[in-house]
């Protein structure tokens, strides 16, 4: 979802199910052949953007519940042999709740917690326990003619959470209810670094030798956040955030995540899962999911299709990233100017600066502009145009840059626009590397190509949003 710019297609039937092969194309290949190529070809930038990067996947109870957990497991699996590291947390909030119902005892919530006495402790080891077995034994298949065939995948897990107590909060005694205190981020790092998946349980354990319950939510977001994760994955029954008129909000920013909160219209369960999803990206997880597991396959198409299937939150530092003011005219003249004189850039004097400033978007450290760029849109035509791109050479290859264009994609997929383009002619190898293809100056919306500098002749590349 935050890769390449051509969205992959999730068609990949089993082979034996397969209808009878097509015609053969003009390359002697069939038309299934051929498609199978492109997609595989398609996925290849993420699988390469991917390797050796710490995914942290939080499953719930409910998922299992919903007989779910085999296909999951299969999708982990494969992750785990493209080279990806992963990190397992279940729940058992329904496992917990059935065992009570078997003991004849009521669930007791407060502020969106179990308040855990001593007969739901028990329950709550209960619970983990089976499911912790389901999972190791899930993990262990390794049948032929499956999608878990010779994958020899080994789940570590032990006491690696150290919880405290919740205690007593508004007059509520929560009991035997915690919170994470630490991660053992070392023995994690060492059991991912070997090759295992490590599994985590919603239990934690204090230096008194006390057991504690919970929060899956909580123990998915602390391990994250202690393993500086490359992503945090959020399984649960609604999917992703969703505006008023039930459109899917598949990309957030931490400020309208924060907004969304204060304006406390999300329903009760969505709030309180992107209530962790901020407070992932706010402990430096880069990108934290929230999608559905009623979807077969949600994580894979969450990973390797451009769109997704669920929310995306963007980690953002207000301070670092933002949108231009007319405060920032005089760094932005400073940091383009060079650009400008060496004809990378088309040259902008202040009064235009000043006048298109709100199209910016800039990257400051410490209170000086490192980098900017502006979105120009022409809605009518559905298009937008990225320009003035630049980054001081004293901070290039930090990966300024492609924040600036993830923002300037954000900004014009919020917009409406469908696709972006680009006009360069110094830059042409470093968008071509982030999905923008060439195209000619036709594409180009009718007001922008009546002014089309010809004797500088630009490069054309375009991106679909």
């Amino acid at each position: 979802m935050n890769a390449p710019a051509q969205p992959v297609s999730s068609a990949a039937a089993d082979p034996g199910d397969a209808p009878a092969p097509a015609e053969p194309g003009p390359s002697g290949a069939s038309q299934d052949e051929a498609r199978f190529v492109a997609w595989l070809r398609q996925v290849a930038p993420y699988i390469h953007a991917f390797r050796g990067k710490t995914f942290v996947v939080a499953a719930p109870g409910e998922l299992i519940e919903a007989g779910r957990l085999n296909a999951l497991v299969q999708d982990l699996s494969l992750l785990h042999a493209m080279g990806m590291r992963i990190v397992v947390v279940h729940g058992s909030r329904p496992q917990v709740n059935e065992q009570l119902r078997l003991r004849g005892v009521d669930a007791h919530y407060a502020q969106g917690l179990r308040i855990t006495d001593p007969v739901a402790l028990e329950c709550a080891k209960e619970a983990s326990g089976e499911i912790r077995l389901d999972l190791e034994a899930a993990f262990s298949q390794g049948l032929p003619n499956t999608p878990m065939a010779h994958a020899a995948v080994r789940v570590v897990s032990g006491n690696l959470v150290t919880a405290r107590p919740v205690g007593i909060v508004g007059g509520v005694d929560y009991q035997h209810t915690g919170l994470v205190r630490k991660i053992d981020v070392q023995t994690v790092r060492f059991a991912l670094e070997s090759g295992a998946v490590v599994l985590l349980s919603p239990l934690g354990y204090s230096p008194t030798g006390e057991a504690f319950n919970l929060s899956l939510e909580d123990v998915a977001t602390s391990t994250a956040i202690a393993l500086d994760a490359d992503k945090l994955v959020l399984l649960t029954e609604a999917g992703g955030v969703f505006d008023a008129d039930g459109s899917l909000r598949r990309e957030i920013s931490e400020a309208e995540a924060k907004a969304l909160l204060d304006a406390g219209t999300l329903a009760e369960d969505t709030a309180f899962t992107l209530r962790h999803a901020l407070r992932a990206c706010e402990g430096g997880v880069a990108r934290a999911h929230v999608i559905p597991f009623g979807l077969d396959g949600s994580v894979l198409l969450e990973l390797f299709q451009h769109d997704g299937v669920g929310t995306m939150l963007v980690e953002e530092t207000l301070e670092a990233l933002r949108e231009a003011g007319s405060d920032d005219v005089g760094g932005l003249i400073a940091l383009l100017r060079p650009l400008e004189e060496d004809g990378t850039l088309v040259r902008r004097d202040r009064a235009l600066i000043e006048r298109e400033i709100a199209n910016f978007t800039v990257i400051e450290h410490d209170g000086v502009i490192f980098g900017c760029a502006a979105l120009y849109a022409y809605p009518e035509e559905g298009i937008g145009e990225m320009a003035a791109l630049a980054v001081n050479p004293l901070v290039q290859g930090r990966g300024d840059g492609e924040r600036l264009l993830q923002r300037i994609e954000q900004r014009a997929r919020a917009a409406g626009l469908k696709r972006l383009f680009v006009l360069t002619t110094r830059t042409m190898h470093w968008f071509l590397k982030r999905g923008f293809v060439v195209a000619s100056v036709d594409v180009l919306p009718t007001q922008r190509r009546g002014l089309y500098n010809w004797q500088r002749k630009s490069l054309v590349l375009i991106k679909h949003l």
